[in-house]
């Protein structure tokens, strides 16, 4: 789904929101509890995120999961969220969403490097840091994009046709922009 829509930006762009999509991406269809207990947040809270997500039409409905009508199951429409920030020139919701995003690379490459001496040694030994200065057109710069989102899609039906307890979750990511050493 490409978000042009500030709102929907918005509603991505919360820490708690963006978690509920990667959880509902992850692991699939779950109730408000089952997220409050992976999230260690209230019912009230989570439901209330899911709402904001599924007026974003970020989430939907999965009621076929439900034993009885007061259980509400949701899930993540198939497809990649991706946004540009070029669409939202001057609104100041980029900007955030942009911040929150890095915040939680950060944040997730900070508890990594905390855990990494205690990490099975396979996951130790598989991990990656990489960085490279290249010189680049702008039209260079967004093939690139468009290739290491590729291999990022490659990867997710991998897991999706092939969901065995080996593998874990895993965040990957890269990001390309012009800068001076």
């Amino acid at each position: 789904m490409e978000i042009r829509d500030s709102r929907v930006l918005a509603a991505v762009a919360h820490p708690l929101r963006n978690r509920l999509l990667a959880l509902l991406k992850l692991d699939g269809p779950a109730t408000a509890s089952v997220l409050a207990e992976k999230t260690g947040q209230a019912v009230g809270n989570v439901s209330h995120h899911l709402k904001v997500l599924s007026e974003a039409a970020l989430v939907e409905e999965a009621p076929e999961l439900a034993r009885d009508r007061r259980e509400r199951w949701w899930r993540r429409p198939p497809g990649t969220l991706s946004w540009s920030t070029s669409d939202f020139s001057g609104d100041p919701v980029a900007e955030v969403a942009e911040a929150v995003g890095l915040d939680r690379q950060t944040a997730l490459s900070r508890e990594w490097l905390a855990e990494l001496e205690t990490a099975p040694a396979a996951w130790r030994d598989a991990w990656f840091s990489t960085e490279a200065w290249l010189r680049l057109t702008p039209a260079e710069l967004s093939e690139l994009n468009d290739r290491v989102a590729g291999l990022f899609d490659e990867y997710a039906k991998r897991a999706a046709e092939d969901p065995s307890a080996e593998r874990q979750p895993v965040f990957v990511f890269g990001r390309g922009f012009r800068a001076q050493p």
